[in-house]
């Protein structure tokens, strides 16, 4: 690629702008090589280095900003923290939200801690109240915070369980911004927009005014009451935990939570139990991920623990282990865990919740996951709801929600201490669920074979394909247009196709952010009423979810 006069241009006037010189000089550097000409190609890699920098800005969707840690707008960088911040703050001036207090926390990432001081520096200086959380923090704790301190808004400096080098900025809305009522929880449309246009409106980072650092606030004891007032059965001997918190900032807090509650016989993974954001012991920070939780498993079976439990490295998302009868242990899915803890907490009775109207609990899932959740709520008397895909349609599925879950491991068993996806209360949850099993004489395998008799077998899995986005959109106008025979259709959002016949359904949409088409499998068995009779019921499931994979993989021209 040869640079042009434009994007020299450009990059020169974002140097020029850029108050930190860690970034600035970066930017140079590329500039400068990408000026020098040669033979090498050198030039031109980094001419196409540059553009790729200076193809932004990072799009503040309803997620906040996610992006590589380098300079220039496309980047995680203080530049683009100052201005991000700098539009946060005057549009929660026109909201009338300009006198309150922030709150802000971050991870252990790079770059997070001047990231969150830069944050902290701008909201004072545009004359917010700070709370700035004394040192790594999880996320919850942030979005605990925002409702426990009356703050107009939280901001998390995190990417969650992106890559290593990546970082984030998530805004949440206290009540005095949030418009629909939700406050304490993530953005969402039209505020994600009205933020987007402010920041755009921005003056250049070196011109935004900064105020003085604050002091460090602590909210830890305050969660860790509230975590103590969480129902529990109290029956039986504490379980033995295996925990990791994924070289992440949740295992401290995660610990004290468990002991809080009377769970102290916990063992974390020693290679992972440090935050360290190069996250060195796996390929990729997710515990979702194929081989992530390897370690966890060999501790779990190595100390004899009775569940064992991994978080993500900002602790809002929490995976459980379990030991099977033969002893081998193996990791639930998402949707199970959310059945299991959404049923538990429906029968341990809601926390705390304002139901209004004396209406039964409300639970809630999204339009990808599971199925079953519904099919417990209505045998257990409450009410059901099935939102968009990601936690902030979750919290809003409606008045007296008292649990709610995605299929990608995010849990919230506490919706009115933290309005977001928990992992450290999730984990509190499955440890007194394992702990009340055991002194019945049961166990998770039990109670999922006890669950499936009576609700029917629901089997999901996820299917993610590479497709260009010409031929992905073409995907789903041909099924959307042309269903195939015994299939009807229906549109949950614009980007989402739901296809379902009796006892299968499957849910298409295309990825926000990569050229990819992802698909949702789900059969169901009805029930037994037996529950000699789920093995074998789980057998004909798996046979028809690989019959439907099959047929998914035709219907795709895959």
């Amino acid at each position: 690629m040869v640079l042009s006069p434009e994007l020299r241009d450009a990059a020169m006037r974002w140097i020029a702008d850029d108050p930190d010189p860690a970034t600035r000089s970066e930017l140079q550097r590329v500039l400068a090589t990408a000026m020098a000409g040669g033979a090498d190609g050198g030039a031109a890699q980094a001419a196409a280095d540059l553009s790729d920098r200076m193809s932004g800005p990072l799009r503040f969707g309803t997620a906040g900003l996610r992006g590589r840690v380098r300079a220039g707008p496309a980047g995680m960088n203080v530049a683009v923290v100052t201005r991000a911040t700098a539009g946060l703050a005057a549009w929660l001036h026109a909201q009338g939200a300009g006198t309150g207090t922030v709150v802000v926390g971050r991870d252990a990432r790079h770059g997070s801690a001047a990231f969150a001081e830069t944050t902290a520096r701008v909201l004072t200086g545009a004359g917010f109240g700070v709370a700035l959380l004394d040192g790594p923090v999880p996320t919850p704790l942030v979005a605990f915070a925002v409702r426990h301190l009356g703050a107009v808004a939280g901001i998390a400096v995190t990417a969650s369980h992106n890559p290593p080098a990546d970082n984030g900025y998530k805004v949440y809305l206290g009540d005095g911004a949030a418009r629909d009522g939700a406050g304490g929880a993530q953005i969402v449309p039209p505020d994600d927009a009205g933020i987007e246009a402010a920041i755009t409106a921005a003056p250049a980072a070196v011109s935004v005014p900064l105020g003085a650092p604050p002091d460090p606030v602590d909210v830890t004891e305050a969660y860790l009451d509230r975590i103590a007032t969480l129902p529990r059965s109290l029956r039986g001997p504490a379980p033995r935990v295996a925990l990791t918190p994924m070289h992440g900032v949740g295992g401290a807090l995660a610990t004290a939570a468990l002991a809080r509650t009377g769970v102290h016989d916990v063992h974390v993974v020693a290679s992972q139990a440090r935050p360290d954001p190069d996250f060195p012991t796996v390929a990729f920070p997710n515990p979702e991920e194929p081989g992530a939780t390897d370690s966890l498993l060999e501790l779990a079976a190595s100390c004899g623990a009775d569940v064992a439990i991994a978080l993500d490295p900002d602790a809002d998302r929490c995976a459980i282990g379990v030991p099977a009868a033969d002893g081998s242990w193996r990791m639930l899915s998402g949707d199970e865990t959310g059945v299991l803890l959404g049923h538990y907490v429906l029968v341990n009775g809601a926390h705390g919740a304002d139901r209004g109207d004396d209406a039964p609990a409300l639970v809630a899932t999204t339009v990808v996951s599971s199925s079953m959740l519904g099919r417990v709520a209505d045998g257990l008397g409450a009410r059901f709801a099935e939102t968009l895909t990601g936690f902030k349609w979750i919290v809003r599925a409606g008045a007296g929600l008292v649990f709610g879950y995605e299929e990608a491991i995010g849990l919230c068993v506490d919706p009115d201490g933290v309005l977001d996806k928990d992992g450290i209360s999730a984990a509190v949850v499955a440890a007194d669920l394992v702990r009340g099993l055991a002194a019945a004489g049961s166990s998770v395998p039990q109670r999922l074979d006890e669950l499936a008799a009576e609700f029917g077998v629901h089997l999901t899995e996820p299917i993610s394909l590479r497709l260009d986005p010409a031929a992905r959109d073409a995907a789903v106008r041909r099924l959307r247009d042309a269903p195939p025979a015994g299939w009807s259709t229906d549109r949950p959002a614009p980007d989402v196709l739901r296809l379902r016949r009796e006892g299968v359904r499957v849910v298409i949409r295309p990825s926000g952010t990569e050229p990819k088409l992802k698909a949702y499998l789900e059969v169901v068995e009805p029930p037994t009423g037996d529950v000699a009779l789920v093995p074998a019921s789980r057998e004909r499931a798996g046979e028809r979810l690989a019959a439907l994979r099959s047929e998914v993989d035709g219907m795709l021209g895959t």
